[in-house]
């Protein structure tokens, strides 16, 4: 017996998923904000999925005394081809709503599984490198600290709040309305 389709409804709900993957492209994913008795309205890093913004040479400036590197799109290599990724992903999520068959939304899910698992692995590794391999000369020695994904830490006088942008609440919009068919179109 052949398989019957998912629902025209949950077609619609992967088309507007598809959507919002798109959407999430123009806007940050995830944000570092740096409050110091200095800078109380708080210094940026912004991550977008194809570049960086914010007060970046500023906070190089002051990451400087503490021996880390410098945050630049050049340590970030991911940022040149994350937007083609996700491109792909839209793409495949367009399609799943076209072919309207499980397994393909199976294995969509699945891609944005793995994918999603893969960028906060990236993402981690990156704060865990910039904040153990600190200089050893550098003007102000501190103990190696690993910046925080999601929340706050404290370092010297400065504490940093790391948050998600719109952008990776799009992609985790999109994600749960993946999960929808499969609900409601659970005995089909």
């Amino acid at each position: 017996m052949k398989a019957k389709k998912l629902s025209l409804v949950s077609s619609l709900v992967i088309t507007l998923a598809a959507a919002l993957v798109v959407l999430s492209l123009y806007f940050p994913w995830w944000q570092m904000i740096f409050f110091a008795p200095q800078y109380p309205e708080g210094l940026n890093i912004i991550v977008h999925p194809n570049k960086l913004e914010g007060e970046i040479d500023i906070v190089n400036s002051l990451n400087h005394y503490i021996g880390m590197d410098n945050f630049s799109e050049e340590n970030f290599p991911e940022l040149a081809y994350l937007s083609y990724l996700v491109i792909g992903l839209a793409a495949l999520t367009l399609l799943t709503a076209i072919l309207r068959k499980k397994a393909v939304l199976y294995g969509l899910i699945g891609l944005f599984v793995i994918g999603g698992s893969l960028g906060v692995w990236d993402l981690t590794r990156a704060l865990r490198k910039f904040g153990t391999n600190l200089s050893p000369t550098a003007p102000i020695k501190v103990d190696p600290f690993v910046p925080p994904l999601l929340g706050h830490n404290t370092v010297a006088n400065f504490v940093t709040e790391s948050v998600l942008g719109y952008g990776a609440y799009f992609l985790i919009a999109a994600f749960l309305l993946l999960l929808i068919p499969l609900w409601k179109d659970r005995t089909r």
